[in-house]
């Protein structure tokens, strides 16, 4: 399978792109040897082979997401430019 200049230009019309001639050429080569390429992988006898859902066997290799605390209330009290007794004093937002 190949592709023509024209098409080419048709592509870069729809992708709102710009090509001068020589580069025209280079993306019509482009694309000649990706099409060339996708046509060698459907001559390959994938009948037997079952489709991936995921690159490897693995699933979540994350830790675990256990909520710990890391600042007592005291200490982060500490910081605030304003507080009253246990609570932080911030600027009135609704009237």
């Amino acid at each position: 399978m190949s592709t023509d200049i024209q098409t080419i230009r048709k592509l870069a019309h729809l992708a709102r792109l710009e090509f001068n001639e020589e580069k025209e050429q280079q993306v019509l080569q482009d694309l000649n040897k990706i099409l060339n390429w996708v046509d060698q992988l459907r001559e390959l006898d994938t009948e037997n082979v079952e489709p991936l859902v995921h690159m490897s066997e693995e699933v979540n290799v994350m830790r675990e997401d256990v909520a710990v605390n890391t600042v007592t209330h005291d200490q982060a009290l500490i910081n605030a430019p304003k507080k009253d007794s246990d609570y932080f004093r911030v600027p009135k937002v609704l009237e």
